[in-house]
């Protein structure tokens, strides 16, 4: 039995600690059971999510806030959502207080205009980042004050906009338009400062690299090491959670799981190699409950029993249990029977979504069709996913670096052809604002969304709570596009002009096609049916959902996985009662499908479910 240590940064954590990587690698698991450890030790600890799609609210059966919530059963804890929305608003109105009190009503309407942006609510709530990073309020009461970040690509830019910000006010004396006025932004400029020399110093913060045994995850975290390092952030260690150990020597599946994670470790980048590193084991049980949250880093097997049913009890399945789902194959042909559209695969970060969007889109070319591949997600593996090309199949990205620069382009020969040296040198700083990035990818996304009119465009998404926010940057438009045509300069109605905004194609179950998927876990399911409700709440209904990584379907009989097993049955079950309209299933692979053929595969054979 392999000898399990406390890791290091339970033992000797500094007052900042930031958990990042992949989607699905466990960093709220892993951030919350350290946010725990230091409390139970005596700390006073704050644990703080970034993510805007968080689950630390179904982890501890608590209900999150934009304020300090204690924890009940672990004194000294609190948690924190930084939540985009309301970080808004209130930097809404610490912008407005600062204007003159001689401000005329008209003047306040324009800059509450300038306010309603993606890129405002992207400052707000970085503002409030940096206010905790800066020891101001509530941050100044903790021992520990623990980081749950959103998935890598909206990680990294988080952790650079000190720097950006930063250096953007220190040379500019004007404030970007779509931020409001340069006052406003002016008075945070000490707290930026501020958040960047804590982010820098190796005696305050630390940056814990979660990774899977597993290649893809590690290369991302080797990446997201030395970009980190490149911002000033060097103190960093690597926490490998899920490291698994076959018991059953007669299971094939468990002995290539537990062998690729062998091999995933022993070639792992030098950028992570030389890191100071931690091994979590793979258990049994879903790190939901304070009980289980507890025993991740701890010694004992499994946590104390709960209340409720038993949960974490090792059973076996049942001989007649089937899963409640057809196989990829059976997506693919009702799919193509469409004969175009915009196939958006969602979900939360680590799910699969890159690898059932490359599936589907090489389905959708086994079938006949051409079909463009993008994604919108920063960390962008699609094309990692694929490895090959194929005919049919035209691969791309939403690179946000390069539409920011398009955009700026296109802006100063639209808007500063017509200006002097000096306007156009105004125009360009503002442009040369970190908010832009957030309307380039909006009008990127926008051309997307209008060429699946008349073809096929598989969409793979960034994880959850970034896609959450470009929805919202798409409702925006939309309701500015309509405000606009529904009354003329001279007042009269416009009833008769036809607009389609890219909402109301998203809208349009004739074109889209949301394909939300998940594990069969707690949490990953809890999150799909969120995801589904805000969608619905946006008018976008759902066509079907995934289940990803089913052990189940994979046949495995290995204990520690059949443990997990019970709570699979759970999930799958509570898809099967009403969440998803169509459901289909994706088994447990031994060997990841990477490449045309091994995605080929997925959507060209069924999938035995049971």
């Amino acid at each position: 039995m392999t000898t399990f240590s406390p890791p290091g940064f339970t033992t000797a954590p500094t007052r900042f600690l930031f958990f990042t990587g992949k989607g699905g690698v466990g960093k709220t698991s892993l951030s919350t059971a350290t946010a725990i450890a230091l409390a139970d030790a005596g700390q006073r600890v704050l644990l703080v999510s970034t993510d805007a799609a968080s689950n630390l609210d179904d982890m501890l059966g608590i209900t999150l806030s934009n304020q300090p919530v204690e924890v009940p059963g672990v004194p000294g804890l609190s948690v924190i959502n930084i939540d985009p929305d309301a970080a808004a608003e209130a930097y809404r109105l610490r912008v407005l207080a600062q204007l003159d009190s001689k401000a005329t009503e008209a003047e306040r309407h324009t800059v509450r205009e300038q306010l309603s942006g993606a890129c405002t609510t992207e400052i707000a709530a970085f503002d409030e980042f940096a206010a905790l990073l800066a020891g101001e309020g509530d941050g100044a009461r903790y021992d520990h004050v623990v980081f749950d970040t959103a998935p890598t690509g909206l990680t990294l830019r988080l952790l650079s906009l000190p720097k950006a910000w930063s250096g953007f006010l220190a040379d500019n004396d004007r404030g970007a338009s779509c931020l409001g006025p340069h006052s406003g932004l002016k008075m945070q400029e000490a707290r930026f400062n501020a958040a960047l020399q804590a982010l820098s110093d190796p005696a305050l913060t630390t940056v814990v690299l979660v990774t899977r045994p597993d290649p893809r995850p590690m290369q991302e975290a080797a990446r997201t090491a030395d970009e980190l390092r490149s911002l000033g952030l060097g103190n960093q260690r690597l926490a490998i959670n899920g490291v698994f150990h076959a018991s059953d020597p007669s299971d094939p599946i468990a002995l290539a799981i537990e062998a690729l994670g062998r091999e995933a470790m022993a070639t792992m980048p030098d950028a992570l190699a030389r890191l100071p590193r931690d091994e979590v084991p793979l258990r049994a049980f879903d790190t939901v409950g304070l009980p289980a949250l507890r025993a991740l880093l701890g010694a004992s097997v499994r946590p104390e029993p709960v209340e409720g049913p038993a949960r974490f009890r090792q059973a076996q399945p049942e001989p007649t249990f089937s899963l409640p789902a057809e196989p990829l194959s059976r997506m693919a042909d009702e799919l193509a029977a469409k004969g175009h559209g915009l196939i958006m695969v969602m979900g939360k970060g680590g799910v699969g979504k890159t690898t059932i969007a490359a599936a589907l889109a090489v389905g959708l070319v086994q079938r006949g069709h051409s079909v463009h591949l993008t994604t919108t997600d920063p960390a962008a593996h699609v094309a990692d996913t694929l490895n090959g090309s194929l005919e049919g199949l035209k691969v791309g990205r939403i690179d946000p670096k390069a539409e920011t620069e398009a955009y700026i382009a296109k802006s100063m020969a639209s808007k500063g052809k017509n200006l002097d040296e000096k306007g156009r040198a105004l125009l360009l700083e503002d442009l040369q604002s970190p908010c832009t990035e957030e309307v380039a990818v909006f009008h990127a996304f926008s051309r997307v969304v209008n060429t699946a009119r008349s073809a096929f465009v598989v969409l793979d998404t960034a994880p959850t709570g970034h896609s959450l926010l470009l929805m919202d940057a798409t409702g925006a438009y939309h309701r500015q596009m309509t405000q606009q045509y529904e009354t003329r300069a001279d007042g009269s109605g416009a009833s008769g002009l036809h607009i389609v905004t890219p909402l109301m194609r998203l809208q349009d179950a004739s074109i889209t096609h949301v394909v939300i998927v998940t594990l069969p876990e707690t949490t990953p399911v809890t999150q799909a049916a969120a995801l589904q409700d805000d969608l619905r709440r946006a008018h976008i209904e759902p066509w079907a959902w995934v289940i990803n990584k089913s052990i189940a379907a994979s046949g495995t009989t290995d204990p520690l996985l059949q443990a997990r097993l019970e709570g699979e049955r759970t999930q799958t079950q509570r898809i099967a009662s009403g969440l998803a309209k169509r459901t289909f299933v994706l088994p447990w692979l031994a060997q990841p499908p990477v490449g045309v053929e091994a995605l080929g595969a997925l959507v060209s054979a069924a999938v035995k479910a049971g």
